[in-house]
């Protein structure tokens, strides 16, 4: 796969040593010359170049590319670079970071966003998953079909624990995925019987919300566990 990515600095850089890493085709390209540190990742190829200008995008490939990443710490940069990748290139994926969450509804398919990557979301459902079992906790949307990846952590009184998977009522609209039990994934098989501890990953429809109040009653903690 070839990949684009816009903005050398720390996640920029970050992001292409992970992909090069995996044997993928990697350029990076940032206006800075100070952000050329190449002996960082030296498998990409390296463009001194305004992401912002059609020529510079140009000569980074952008019409061979197969995904491009706006990692930089700008977001009218990276909303700029989504929507010259689509209209001009017409690159496939367009993968867009988002700085500040104020801006976070202008990343959608109207700048040519396929993806919208924000860091204090994420932050967040981290430090929900650490403090809050029995709550439903959003890890990831899927842009290009509108499902979710949902994860909750069964407490010690949810309704469900000690159901076999087979017996438990879910809405069409919501499956369980899978299962980590003491750190390890397990199939969501119909005969498995869910565990106080264990982390449910939930996969839900888009159009699921009006659904999540139901499901969510079956992991929240009883008030008065019968004895």
């Amino acid at each position: 796969m070839k990949v684009l990515i816009v903005g050398a600095g720390s996640v920029g850089r970050s992001i292409a040593r992970e992909l090069a890493r995996s044997k993928h085709d990697v350029t990076i390209i940032d206006r800075a010359p100070e952000a050329m540190k190449v002996a960082s990742v030296s498998q990409a190829d390296w463009i001194l170049g305004d992401a912002c200008e059609v020529e510079s995008l140009g000569r980074a490939g952008a019409g061979e590319t197969d995904v491009v990443v706006a990692a930089t710490g700008d977001d009218k940069t990276n909303l700029v670079v989504s929507l010259l990748c689509k209209t001009e290139f017409g690159v496939e994926r367009a993968i867009a970071r988002i700085n500040n969450p104020k801006n976070e509804w202008l990343f959608d398919d109207s700048w040519g966003v396929d993806v919208a990557v924000s860091t204090p979301r994420i932050m967040t459902s981290l430090v929900e998953d650490a403090v809050a079992d029995g709550d439903l906790i959003t890890v990831m949307q899927f842009q290009r079909s509108g499902a979710t990846l949902m994860q909750v952590t069964l407490p010690d009184n949810a309704p469900v624990a000690g159901t076999p998977i087979s017996q438990i009522y879910l809405p069409g609209t919501v499956i369980i995925n899978a299962i980590v039990r003491d750190g390890m994934p397990v199939p969501a098989d119909p005969d498995l019987t869910l565990e106080a501890g264990d982390q449910a990953l939930l996969l839900c429809a888009e159009g699921a919300q009006d659904d999540l109040d139901l499901v969510a009653e079956l992991f929240t903690p009883l008030e008065n566990p019968q004895e």
